[in-house]
């Protein structure tokens, strides 16, 4: 009993702590801790640090992939910065894509809100998970497992994503293997692949080595 009274407290004390404040614009003049920025002072906040205007045009799709994604993350939106959440808008031209990747600090969910997209994800027992994500419908990515968008339609899709970070990270599974400076015979044992397959992604995605 003893103990469940000391956790009770704990969160408690807890949940003061994290209602003592409403919100924390970040500042970014200040160092950064392992929970986030430094707030700035309630004087330096206004009405404009609450809005952020930034997702209202398309982004550009003449990209390798045909897509493209504007974030509101806290470093463009810094009034997010310990509020969990986040928002992006992605753009995916016909026959665009979003490879394989991995956001390893926040679930995912997106709207499609214009065209269909084909969408899936891989569990970490590698079962996949694909399904038609047509206007309106939602779709959620749990944290850290990988997952990808493909258009296969004939309109441009609009996509509304948010998360459950301000920061949610990303790393896409191309650029992870062939975008760095990995040796590329180890690239060859570790991914079956031969030297002339090995050197031509990397010289898609930057890698050298």
């Amino acid at each position: 009993m003893l103990h469940i009274l000391a956790l009770f407290s704990f969160l408690l004390v807890s949940s003061s702590h994290a209602a003592l404040q409403d919100f924390c614009v970040a500042d970014f003049t200040a160092p950064q801790g392992p929970t986030g920025y430094s707030c700035r002072t309630p004087a330096e906040v206004t009405a404009d640090d609450f809005v952020y205007s930034g997702l209202r045009q398309p982004g550009n799709t003449s990209s390798i992939f045909n897509a493209s994604v504007n974030s509101a993350f806290v470093h463009k939106f810094p009034v997010l910065n310990g509020l969990g959440v986040s928002l992006a808008r992605a753009d995916v031209a016909p026959g665009g894509v979003f490879p394989l990747h991995t956001h390893p600090g926040a679930t995912e969910i997106i709207l499609v809100a214009r065209g269909a997209v084909t969408a899936g994800l891989i569990s970490s027992d590698n079962t996949v998970y694909v399904k038609t994500v047509e206007e309106g419908d939602i779709m959620v990515f749990p944290q850290g497992l990988l997952h990808f968008v493909v258009n296969n339609g004939g309109t441009e899709a609009l996509i509304w994503v948010s998360f459950s970070s301000p920061s949610p990270g990303l790393q896409v599974l191309n650029t992870a293997l062939f975008g760095n400076n990995l040796d590329s015979d180890l690239l060859e044992k570790i991914t079956l692949l031969g030297d002339d397959e090995v050197q031509r992604l990397k010289g898609i995605f930057g890698g050298t080595g």
